[in-house]
């Protein structure tokens, strides 16, 4: 969800010195164009849960003022019940930018880029959610605001909220704490210095404990292995490796290996969201959409779509990230409220939507990019006084 900002390839003469250095395959092709598709994709996946969560979640008590979406929109009912599925497009990209993004950085480097990115958009999400939670409770779903007290809005503030056993203030951030497993994860890589053959090492490693972690029986293996989401970041992974270092029957069956464990997945995820729609769902559409965002990364990864050089849709990335945060409670809010001033069903999401993406554009541009730059200068002030002191000589007292 939280992606790095998109980054250009590096110079062929640094890949092919990389390449060398850890003994990885060399990359013969030429430095390409900045990935302005994969912002194009994410932007997708952003209104692809937004429409699950507007059209065909039917837990929205109370929302939509006697008539449901189904009645009212059925042909965008029956598509957006699989909307669900963006997230695992989300993961699939947050694999690759990743990794991309990290690439020679240290491990401080690493942790501040991911702060600066991760908490400036959540804390202003937070803050607009709770407020209209709160405030406007007449309009909001049933039960929206029940527990959400001083406690639990400060242990959402951390994104820790899951294993501190807190509900959360949005219900969309629970896929936050699958992105902050993963980066923990791959910290420990970026920690022994990232090399083609240690990331291919990570991938391996960590698809034999998401196989096995459900038969050991240990919940933290469990939670920490992510059987039904890891295979998503690890593919994504594999598809750097395929972007920087070209292709090869190594990285192929990484990724095939980890598209075939997605699909097995399915099952497990598909129970959560026949509950949630309270009627079934075509596991043939679930892999067909599964295999559609495998082969959109990879499309990227192998220059498919190279020619994607629309600007704007840098402009449309950034507004992922706080769209994502702020669509569901604040979105059903204003659906309702549009509804009882007699809008039309169709007028009232169209409205909405243009609402809730103006709201993103100004909490990317007064909240993210402001506080971002300050965050940074500050960690990165921190980060150099910790590797300062930590090598200044033991002082040896007499």
């Amino acid at each position: 969800m939280a992606s790095a900002p998109l980054l250009t390839k590096p110079s062929l003469l640094r890949r092919r010195s990389a390449a060398h250095a850890d003994g990885a395959p060399e990359a013969g092709r030429a430095k390409r164009p900045r990935l302005y598709a994969l912002d194009g994709m994410r932007l997708f996946a952003a209104l692809s849960v937004l429409s699950f969560h507007w059209t065909a979640y039917v837990g929205i008590a109370g929302v939509w003022q006697g008539v449901t979406p189904k009645e009212a929109l059925p042909l965008l009912n029956r598509v957006a019940a699989y909307g669900w599925l963006g997230v695992e497009l989300f993961f699939v990209i947050s694999g690759f930018v990743i990794c991309m993004s990290c690439w020679g950085k240290r491990p401080g480097e690493f942790f501040v880029s991911r702060v600066v990115r991760l908490y400036p958009g959540y804390w202003a999400g937070i803050a607009l959610t709770t407020l209209v939670v709160l405030n406007f409770k007449q309009f909001t779903r049933s039960g929206a605001g029940d527990g959400l007290d001083v406690p639990t809005v400060l242990g959402n503030l951390t994104m820790l909220q899951t294993p501190l056993g807190m509900r959360h203030v949005d219900g969309v951030y629970w896929t936050l704490w699958v992105e902050m497993r993963f980066y923990l994860l791959f910290a420990l890589v970026v920690a022994t210095g990232l090399t083609y053959r240690k990331v291919v090492a990570f991938c391996g490693i960590w698809t034999i404990l998401a196989v096995l972690a459900p038969q050991a029986g240990i919940p933290l293996l469990t939670t920490l292995a992510m059987p039904n989401e890891s295979p998503f970041f690890i593919a994504g992974v594999g598809m750097f490796l395929m972007y920087r270092f070209g292709q090869n029957l190594l990285l192929w069956g990484i990724v095939g290996f980890s598209w075939i464990l997605a699909l097995t997945r399915i099952g497990a995820i598909q129970e959560i969201y026949v509950n949630v729609l309270g009627h079934p769902l075509s596991w043939y559409v679930m892999a067909g959409a599964v295999t559609a965002a495998f082969l959109l990364v990879l499309g990227a990864a192998l220059g498919l779509f190279d020619w994607v050089q629309w600007k704007w849709l840098t402009v449309a990335g950034a507004l992922t990230y706080p769209l994502y945060l702020i669509h569901q409670e604040i979105g059903w809010t204003l659906i309702h409220f549009l509804l009882t001033k007699d809008f039309g069903v169709t007028a009232a999401l169209v409205t909405t939507l243009a609402a809730m993406l103006l709201t993103a554009w100004l909490i990317h541009r007064g909240v993210e990019r402001p506080l971002s730059t300050v965050l940074k200068r500050a960690l990165d002030r921190s980060m150099a006084t910790l590797r300062r002191t930590s090598d200044e000589p033991p002082v040896l007292k007499p």
